[in-house]
């Protein structure tokens, strides 16, 4: 196991806290526009699936990291505010598609502005956090290839 000094410690819980402020910008943006958080990350990945991908429950679940039932009560809620709409496939009548009516496109709109224009304010520190993260440690696989490879027994 690689020794964690300090300055490693202190590079990840730097890259945590700019991660935790800008999700902590984020619910509140979203109850500040009468949604909860999740509810928001919902809607963001029903229309920012990567591009093929269909927008059904299991999809979005798997987006969002929750199982397909937690999945499906966000989907009731926001469906009972008018935000979402479930629709049948039309090539299989069995599948369950989502799809943002126009109220709930207006308001991830909304949402997606504020969060580029706070994303622009917090990228500096972000990034640099997470150069730092990344640079800790760097050479560790290469040093311990070069290891291993020096000390294994040469066939000859």
């Amino acid at each position: 196991m690689p020794k964690i000094s300090s300055a490693d410690y202190r590079s990840l819980a730097t890259f945590r806290y700019e991660i935790r402020k800008f999700l902590a910008f984020s619910e509140r943006a979203a109850r500040e526009a009468g949604i909860e958080p999740q509810q928001h990350q919902l809607l963001l990945a029903v229309r920012g699936l990567p591009k093929g991908t269909r927008p059904t429950i299991g999809a979005v679940a798997e987006r969002l990291c929750v199982e397909h039932h937690t999945t499906v009560a966000l989907v009731d809620k926001l469906e009972s505010r008018g935000l979402v709409l479930r629709e049948r496939g039309l090539q299989d009548r069995r599948e369950v598609l989502l799809r943002l009516t126009v109220e709930g496109k207006a308001m991830l709109r909304r949402l997606s502005t504020l969060h580029q224009q706070q994303l622009r304010v917090a990228a500096p520190a972000m990034l640099a956090a997470l150069q730092t993260v990344a640079a800790v440690g760097a050479d560790e696989p290469a040093a311990a290839a070069g290891a291993a490879a020096t000390s294994a027994p040469r066939a000859e």
